[in-house]
């Protein structure tokens, strides 16, 4: 307040003025809120909370809470905490909760907790709301438990994109990004649980 406007706009960059509260959770040493200015890179951030926890390697980051789209690692690993930054590598801000995980996690499990929260928080005003997430938490659960299908993966597409820009609210496109997303980036993962793509010997 005292130095004015100017002077904490410059702390961050063009477009990202000033700094940003970041909570990082999840797969890290140290994990806690972190106020940095804007556009510090990823991988700075990562060393402030500590680093991947226990020795093992980063797998995935949901940069800004769990309803902006997943990131890959390799590709978070260069990206740098602002607006542009975070957009240009197809995600977003958001409220500046970031997720880590490590290289043991199962991203059908992650996406089954994430449909399960956005179902259960439903108010239940819009329909394709209120009936589309939960279709996409059965589907994704039924998946995680070995007895989905091949054709639920093109459903799970289909109900999110359904949901995506037809409700009053955010929260239907919080429900349908991280869907559209992980099946993006690690699709190869919950063809691994269909029955039907992997025959027993």
């Amino acid at each position: 307040m005292r130095r004015g406007g100017e002077w904490f706009r410059d702390l961050g960059v063009k477009n990202s003025g000033g700094t940003k509260l970041f909570s990082v959770s999840g797969h890290v040493e140290k994990p806690g809120n972190f106020e940095v200015p804007m556009g510090m890179p990823f991988k700075e951030l990562l060393e402030m909370a500590g680093g991947v926890w226990k020795g093992r390697k980063l797998k995935a980051v949901i940069p800004g809470g769990s309803s902006v789209p997943v990131v890959p690692a390799e590709t978070m690993l260069e990206a740098n905490m602002d607006y542009d930054g975070l957009s240009e590598i197809g995600s977003a801000i958001g409220a500046g909760s970031v997720i880590v995980m490590d290289e043991t996690t199962c991203m059908v499990s992650v996406l089954e907790r994430l449909t399960y929260f956005y179902h259960e928080e439903s108010c239940g005003q819009c329909t394709p709301c209120r009936e589309g997430t939960g279709w996409l938490y059965r589907i994704v659960k039924r998946i995680n438990n070995g007895t989905g299908t091949l054709e639920d993966l093109d459903t799970l597409l289909d109900v999110a994109n359904r949901i995506e820009g037809h409700t009053i609210c955010a929260l239907g496109d919080a429900a349908a990004w991280p869907v559209q997303s992980f099946l993006k980036h690690y699709r190869h993962e919950f063809e691994a649980k269909i029955p039907a793509l992997n025959p027993p010997d």
